[in-house]
């Protein structure tokens, strides 16, 4: 399989850029140097993460998020380290 990262990628099922196959093998996201865990969507041509803000949901269930912008780096993570 091609291990190039795409552009742009979402969790959100509902939206353009929601890959579940690549989010099942474990997509990583370096931002500024600091390994991010919240990370809701992601784009690395435009420098930017949405990450989850707190406990926050909207009134449709989703949670709030909140938009950084920075050095984006995406990567697989090791697929030893997702299934033990």
């Amino acid at each position: 399989m091609n291990e190039t990262m795409p552009d742009r990628l979402s969790v959100n099922p509902a939206s353009a850029y929601y890959n579940e196959e690549l989010i099942m093998r474990g997509v990583g996201i370096r931002f500024n140097g600091t390994e991010k865990t919240n990370v809701e969507e992601y784009c690395v041509s435009e420098g930017w993460v949405r990450v989850s803000a707190g406990r926050s949901r909207d009134r449709h269930g989703r949670p709030l998020t909140i938009k950084l912008k920075g050095k984006v780096e995406a990567y697989l993570k090791d697929a030893s380290s997702i299934c033990p």
